[in-house]
């Protein structure tokens, strides 16, 4: 009789609810966490798909990077400046001023001490406005033979200015450099610019022959740019760079 009346109370009883599997609210700690895995957004004031490319393999895929193709209404200024880091800020104040994010503007060139630094600020226009990457190599072989480098006295160096603006100010100015010869011929079918005439120090081949990762660990930009991620860690909190 007993056994029943228990049946019976159990089986009119409410059924027991329980709350679902929830995970736990996310405290202070895990929320910043999930922000920092937010892919940085960054536009590179800049119409050199080449260079962006350079930038955004550089900078890996915690990175959302384009550049002034995919913003067509931000005009690219005249580059009045005599040294990269002028020629860099010219370029990123003026793009952020109509851009509401990180404004990263690159200026960068070969300096050749047989030359007197030259091409220097001129070396994407070395050959003239509007000339081929080609036609600017060509003319460095011919001033280079023209002066009589030969060997060591073919001493060069790659420099780049980064400047990182914000809401029309530059909030960062960073630079790189690596140093190298000049080959007297064309080596590699890779990189751009000036690269397969480039041979970095240390290194037997060109850039032009160098495997991009490889190019893209020594270069000047790449320099720069780890200077830019450090500040960025260090000022707003990014992750640093795996």
């Amino acid at each position: 009789m007993q056994n029943r009346a228990a049946a019976l109370f159990f089986a009119s009883a409410p059924a027991k609810t329980c709350p679902p599997n929830l995970p736990p609210a996310p405290g202070l700690a895990s929320r910043r966490a999930h922000l920092f895995h937010r892919p940085m957004q960054l536009l590179v004031a800049t119409r050199n798909a080449h260079k962006t490319d350079e930038i955004r393999a550089m900078l890996g895929p915690g990175w959302i990077v384009k550049d002034l193709n995919a913003h067509p209404e931000i005009p690219a200024p005249e580059e009045t400046g005599d040294t990269f880091q002028a020629n860099a800020e010219i370029k990123a104040l003026a793009a952020s001023q109509l851009f509401p994010g990180l404004v990263l503007a690159d200026d960068s060139g070969l300096e050749v001490d047989a030359l007197g630094g030259a091409p220097g600020v001129r070396s994407a226009r070395y050959a003239g406005d509007g000339a081929t990457d080609a036609a600017n190599r060509e003319r460095l072989l011919a001033e280079l033979e023209r002066v009589g480098a030969r060997g060591k006295s073919r001493s060069a160096r790659f420099r780049c200015a980064l400047v990182l603006a914000e809401a029309g100010r530059a909030v960062g100015t960073f630079g790189g450099s690596v140093e190298g010869i000049i080959s007297p011929v064309e080596r590699g079918e890779g990189g751009f610019g000036y690269d397969k005439l480039f041979v970095p120090e240390g290194e037997c081949a060109s850039f032009g022959e160098l495997a991009p990762e490889i190019k893209n660990r020594m270069s000047h930009r790449s320099r720069a740019l780890a200077r830019i991620i450090a500040y960025l860690t260090e000022t707003r909190g990014l992750p640093a760079h795996p």
